[in-house]
């Protein structure tokens, strides 16, 4: 019986892929589950595997651009049935020693969010061969939202599989749990086996220094030989990643005319400057900074966004929390801080004021009823921005026992996938940092953002005379699409109406 094996699904805005290398050769006999070939897309390198043992038959060539659920391959099951008895023994041969109290426990990259494809592995926590708990903590996985903790699900001797930093597909193994008798000789054979695999890479191939078809174009425009560079993929293969990274070379002709003309122009050679002299260091960006940086630059192409100022005297909410501030604290053990304020500020002014609390789905407008308050918080590993639900029905001391919460959460890379989406508006506080102005980028797909800075003493006429004032200007960048500019100035005004009268908020007018 023959099986179709066809392009599968390898990411939700992925439509089509390159048939990168073939691994096997046509005719050749494979085993189920065995790597048969390599697939390319515009994000990553993915690996097919044989849906069940058999004969392969290759449809789809090398460099062949194939949609999603496209035939790749046909294998026919019928004639690796024909000796199963000698299979069977000859695989039982292969097979590595089993420990004599029951198998390994495989642990798998577990699904951590709908639309999370793929995670990075952040650190171990565990060394390999140590001794774990059931539901102890081994290591830490990172999506392009959150870090999550992955606990043991099982005792045992730990068996690393993949490294820190390395991408992993959801449902992608990551490490085994051995039981007590038998892990040294089972460890034995899986270190055998992989040193095997590796001996066996350095082997030359058919694959070795030529570039895969997208690795191929990249030199082409940059005008460099596949025979300059030494490929990392398998066999020794020029991964596009290879192609990227590499640099066309200096040619040696223009030296002497260079130190030609130095001498002629100067007295003295200039002295080169060692590598140690000038020390760099190079870190692997993480997913969540990859998103950010990838979002902040759609925003920047796909919205008309704008930015519009003004100025709140700061005084009367800073008098107003030095009258309560210790009370406010004793009662409700939260201090009085000036984000509470801002948040109650700004969902008043929302609800007067819906285009601000509105974003665009496709074709349509969704007016909120509701303002769920994005909060920016500088964590270890990123810019996250927590979810204060429902704001417009918290008290001041709600908010603020929401704000210490989500920001002890977001330091310590415990946010949730929940806790951190669905938002309606978002504040950030430069100030904090020294910022004295500045237009911040929307949150998307959110249409609005209100930039908080530092407080300064700036003299200003009040009343007809002049006086020292703390003075904030604030910013509101806003998508022009869905918010005109009567609607982003007069939201903003109410805002700084609301923050110089405090008692506006506690009356409602």
């Amino acid at each position: 019986m023959k099986i179709e094996v066809k392009v599968p699904v390898v990411g939700e805005s992925i439509t089509e892929v390159t048939i990168a290398q073939w691994l096997k050769q046509d005719g050749d006999t494979v085993e189920m589950d065995e790597v048969i070939c390599e697939l390319e897309s515009d994000k990553a390198t993915f690996e097919l595997n044989a849906e069940k043992a058999g004969t392969l038959s290759i449809v789809a060539g090398e460099g062949d651009t194939l949609e999603v659920g496209q035939l790749v391959c046909y294998i026919d099951a019928e004639g690796a049935a024909e000796h199963p008895a000698e299979d069977e023994s000859q695989a039982a041969a292969e097979e590595p020693a089993k420990p004599a109290e029951g198998k390994a426990v495989e642990m798998r990259v577990p699904e951590v969010g709908e639309s999370i494809t793929e995670v990075t592995l952040g650190a171990w926590l565990k060394e390999e061969g140590d001794v774990v708990e059931f539901e102890e903590i081994i290591a830490e996985i990172e999506s392009d939202k959150a870090t999550f903790e992955l606990p043991a699900d099982v005792s045992g001797k730990l068996e690393r599989v993949a490294g820190e930093g390395e991408t992993l597909e959801i449902g992608a193994l990551i490490c085994r749990i051995l039981p007590a008798a038998g892990r040294d000789s089972h460890k034995t054979a899986v270190q055998k086996d992989v040193s095997d695999v590796a001996k066996a890479d350095k082997v030359d191939s058919h694959a070795t220094g030529h570039p895969s078809p997208a690795a191929a174009k990249i030199l082409s425009e940059k005008g460099i030989s596949p025979g300059e560079l030494s490929g990392t993929g398998v066999g020794g293969r020029i991964t596009k990643e290879d192609a990227m990274k590499a640099q066309k070379p200096v040619p040696s002709a223009n030296l002497p005319k260079a130190v030609a003309y130095q001498e002629r122009t100067t007295d003295k050679p200039v002295a080169p400057v060692s590598s140690a002299e000038r020390p760099e260091e190079r870190k692997r960006m993480s997913n969540l900074r990859k998103t950010v940086a990838r979002r902040l630059v759609n925003v920047k192409n796909e919205t008309a966004m704008l930015t519009t100022f003004n100025e709140v005297d700061m005084k009367p909410v800073m008098d107003l929390r030095k009258l309560y501030k210790e009370s406010f604290k004793e009662k409700y053990e939260v201090n009085l801080g000036f984000m509470s304020f801002f948040t109650k500020a700004c969902t008043i002014a929302l609800q007067e004021w819906p285009a601000v609390n509105a974003q665009i789905d496709g074709d349509e407008i969704v007016y909120s009823k509701f303002c769920d308050i994005s909060i920016a918080v500088s964590a270890p590993k990123g810019l996250v921005v927590p979810v204060i639900r429902n704001a417009e029905k918290l008290s001041f001391q709600e908010i603020e026992k929401e704000v210490v919460r989500l920001a002890g959460k977001a330091r310590e890379n415990k946010l949730s996938i929940p806790e951190m989406t669905g938002g309606t508006f978002t504040i950030t506080n430069g100030g904090i940092f020294g910022s004295m102005l500045s237009t911040p980028i929307i949150n998307a797909p959110q249409s609005a953002i209100l930039g908080m800075h530092n407080i300064v003493e700036r003299p200003v006429a009040v009343n007809g005379q002049v006086e020292i004032r703390p003075i904030m200007y604030v910013a509101l960048s806003y998508d022009h699409r869905i918010i005109d500019g009567r609607e982003s100035v007069s939201f903003l005004k109410r805002v700084k109406e609301l923050l110089e009268d405090p008692a506006r908020m506690l009356l409602g007018v």
